[in-house]
């Protein structure tokens, strides 16, 4: 149990856009298989390994992120002494913009803590995933930072952190979104480092007029400090755009993908919303490898697809390799295949959106289409 460290979540990443789903919402706030958010996989995997003091940073569109997590009863945060702290952003009063002051927020909530580590997480991944392996490794190779990478690099893809090591696992070269990278070393925004150095860091930022504070900012220090890399071999999803996105969600339909994800050992918390059960009209169509959360009626055909909480699929509807988010309502006789519905969206009778598979069609949230 990792008694020794706090964690803080950075809930936004202005390197990546998921078109319309992260418009209204924060990264953090996407929701992901069926009622999940992004951010729960975290706090969850922060809990499970023991740590009891988390600050979650929210920069901009920040509404539905605090909506969910609350007082992060939920994860067990709600509590006297550490738990769950809000950061919100200092707003410039002129320019309306964050300002350089954003770092003391994060100071005074590393300063108040008693724990030796700090471990930074981004919110553009979901995994089910142990921290205590990372900071083992950090400890005894005696590094200034450590970051967990997977070998999953795509000379094609366009949002990456590309890393070359040496012989000790320690970081001698980095590239940030830059198609061409050679190597196939992709770090992802787990990160641990010490609470001296992190506080070392933030004043020095605050004294440079810098606002951003993110996980890149840190990683291209590495000609400064001594960063090293460990390989993450299980099972993780990259959030870097729609498609990416599009993807993972696929890929929780599949049993042993769910299985990994959702572990019984470290079970996914998230906030509970008391529905109805999920109903299946005797009349419908197939239904066929379709995660659907409670409060769901399904009356027409769906298949492979994901809905969450209180969406409707209306009489000879047809809904296939698609994501619908919470109360949906598709009407009678409509057509939808590779399609991403955002919350409390409607489609008219009679209507059809057909995307292709890697480029699926998204419909904002509150649409009437």
């Amino acid at each position: 149990m990792l008694t020794d460290a706090m964690g803080l979540i950075l809930a936004d990443n202005r390197r990546i856009q998921l078109d319309a789903i992260n418009q209204p919402r924060a990264l953090a706030a996407v929701p992901f298989a069926g009622r999940f958010r992004i951010i729960d996989f975290t706090l969850s995997n922060m809990i499970n390994c023991g740590i009891k003091r988390i600050g979650v940073v929210a920069l901009t569109r920040y509404k539905s992120l605090m909506d969910h997590i609350g007082t992060g009863a939920w994860w067990d945060l709600d509590r006297i002494r550490q738990g769950l702290y809000l950061i919100p952003p200092y707003i410039n009063p002129i320019t309306r913009a964050p300002d350089r002051t954003d770092a003391q927020g994060i100071i005074d909530y590393v300063e108040s803590g008693r724990q030796s580590y700090v471990f930074i997480s981004s919110s553009d991944y979901v995994s089910n995933i142990r921290y205590k392996p990372l900071l083992d490794q950090h400890i005894a190779s005696g590094a200034d930072m450590s970051v967990y990478y997977a070998p999953d690099g795509d000379s094609a893809q366009t949002i990456s952190l590309a890393i070359e090591l040496d012989e000790e696992s320690m970081i001698r070269d980095l590239m940030v979104d830059y198609p061409g990278a050679r190597s196939q070393l992709n770090a992802f925004g787990l990160l641990v480092i010490s609470k001296t150095l992190l506080l070392q860091l933030l004043s020095e930022m605050m004294a440079r007029g810098i606002a951003e504070f993110s996980i890149v900012a840190l990683l291209q220090l590495y000609k400064r400090f001594r960063i090293r890399a460990l390989e993450y071999q299980g099972l993780l999803f990259r959030i870097y755009d729609t498609a990416s996105y599009f993807e993972a969600s696929m890929r929780v339909l599949d049993p042993q993908v769910s299985c990994q994800l959702f572990s019984t050992e470290r079970p996914i918390y998230t906030k509970v919303k008391n529905r109805a059960p999920c109903v299946i009209s005797p009349e419908s169509g197939k239904v066929r490898n379709v995660l659907a959360s409670d409060g769901c009626a399904i009356m027409g055909e769906v298949e492979n697809s994901v809905l969450f909480r209180g969406c409707t699929i209306g009489r000879n509807a047809r809904v296939t390799n698609s994501v619908l988010f919470q109360d949906v309502q598709i009407s009678e006789g409509v057509t939808l295949d590779h399609v991403i519905v955002d919350k409390n969206s409607v489609i008219k009778m009679g209507g059809k959106l057909l995307g292709q598979e890697g480029y699926p069609i998204v419909i904002g949230k509150n649409s009437i289409v």
